[in-house]
């Protein structure tokens, strides 16, 4: 089975001078706790609930800051015709609780993550990458 047989294709995103309170408040409509931060047709970061809490709120900087001051520039992803297995395996090594999905031409069209995982009903699968995000760090 592929990602492309359990990711989500309805992924909503931000470009990166949009705010944090855009960011936030998409969070809370789409209950997510991580958004894709795309600039045109690339990807180029993620945020997630804990960037903002972390690198904003604590630094006392105002909501209106632009979500590239917050962002995690470094992306990890998988692409959409790799096995589940695999990209469970690879989740599982960088201790990821979602993945962005591409295409082989470097296009989001999806997003994977625990619940997409499991929903394969491969309990191997599913151990391996519950194994990985599970540890304490």
């Amino acid at each position: 089975m592929q990602i492309k047989d359990v990711m989500t294709t309805d992924v909503k995103t931000l470009t990166p001078d949009q705010s944090i309170r855009e960011a936030a408040s998409l969070m809370a409509d789409i209950d997510s706790g991580a958004l894709l931060i795309n600039e045109g047709d690339r990807l180029v970061g993620m945020v997630t609930d804990r960037d903002i809490a972390i690198r904003a709120v604590a630094q006392g900087l105002d909501c209106d800051t632009p979500i590239s001051k917050v962002m995690s520039n470094t992306i990890r992803y998988c692409f959409d015709d790799e096995s589940v297995q695999d990209v469970a395996q690879n989740m599982a090594e960088n201790e990821m609780r979602r993945m962005p999905v591409l295409n082989r031409e470097k296009r989001l069209v999806g997003v994977v993550s625990l619940g997409n995982i499991a929903s394969c009903h491969n309990q191997q699968t599913s151990d391996t990458v519950l194994q990985g995000v599970a540890r304490a760090h």
